[in-house]
């Protein structure tokens, strides 16, 4: 299967950059290298009969630097696998630089010994990567700050709150409070808040089990509001569902949910139809799937092709990307 289209390394400032499209990302990679317009890197990855992936680059990529877009999204481990192909591949065709450009991360909730006898596997990826030959990682709302420490290398990491933030202001939502599902997410549920100028309100839960939350109490008003939240990702949606449960007991107006990664896995997509919140919004981290958008049908993807094309540029130009957080 072709990922690439015929296209020549090109200059985004100083020196020959090239940007590839793994098989998960490849729409994203076409977005991005429309807003760099530059044409994307040509690539092959025809399976083996056996299931194997191979990945041949199939432009000259001697002293160039290189970025490989792929989300290892669902099916994780074959998305996973290829990426770490695809980088092997870079080193052995003697790239000058390699950045693994991951707007999803997989296995990013594995990130400490949660119990005994469990595997830390945020930092087993991490290994991997590192292993494989990428010298730099650029990524999007990692469920854990502290998975860039498992790194040895840079890990430059956006938000998608910038962009989440433009959406909800062009629809001017009076009497609005963010609302962040849990605890762990305050973080970001605060810039988000900032950014769009409303109160925020945190919703403390507890996990009863390895799909499903209870929400227990929210701190702060949201009786005749309308509330935004936000999180990094939407799973099976049990978490998001459960705080959607408790502020509508507590008077909330209108309900919208956004989160950077729709993963939409098991019974998330009935969770969220059966909790009839007004909109539903997610971004191309992960691609879109048809099956989702028909029966969930409030949903709306927003792209963070712009937001990643300009961190490509800004690490190619060797110019700060922490800027990006201040737009």
């Amino acid at each position: 299967m072709m990922t690439g289209q015929q296209t020549n390394s090109t200059d985004l400032g100083s020196g020959a950059a090239v940007i590839f499209g793994g098989t998960a990302s490849s729409d994203l990679c076409n977005k991005v290298c429309a807003y760099l317009k530059v044409e994307r890197g040509r690539a092959a990855t025809p399976p083996f009969p056996d299931g194997e992936t191979l990945v041949k680059i199939e432009d000259d990529v001697r002293g160039k630097d290189c970025f490989i877009i792929q989300s290892t999204c669902p099916p994780v481990n074959d998305n996973l696998m290829e990426l770490l192909i695809f980088i092997d591949s870079l080193r052995r065709a003697s790239a000058r630089r390699i950045t693994a450009v991951i707007p999803y991360y997989g296995y990013a909730r594995q990130d400490r010994k949660a119990e005994g006898r469990t595997p830390i596997t945020a930092k087993l990826v991490a290994n991997m990567l590192v292993t494989a030959g990428a010298d730099r990682v650029l990524t999007m709302n990692l469920h854990a700050d502290q998975i860039q420490g498992f790194f040895d290398i840079p890990v430059d990491h956006l938000t998608a709150a910038p962009v989440l933030a433009r959406h909800f202001s062009k629809n001017t939502l009076s009497n609005a409070v963010l609302v962040s599902p849990d605890v762990g997410n305050i973080k970001f549920g605060n810039d988000f808040a900032s950014r769009i100028g409303s109160e925020l309100a945190v919703v403390h839960k507890r996990r009863v089990a390895a799909d499903k939350t209870v929400a227990v109490t929210i701190i702060g008003n949201v009786r005749d509001k309308n509330v935004m939240m936000f999180d990094d990702m939407i799973t099976t949606a049990g978490t998001v569902c459960e705080a959607v449960r408790l502020v509508r007991e507590h008077g909330a107006q209108g309900i919208y949910v956004a989160a950077t990664h729709g993963v939409f896995a098991g019974p998330a997509v009935e969770r969220l139809v059966a909790a009839e919140v007004n909109e539903v919004v997610v971004t191309d981290t992960i691609p879109f799937r048809p099956e989702v958008g028909g029966r969930l049908k409030n949903l709306t993807v927003i792209s963070v092709a712009d937001l990643i094309g300009e961190a490509i540029r800004r690490i190619h130009e060797h110019k700060s990307v922490s800027e990006l957080f201040q737009t």
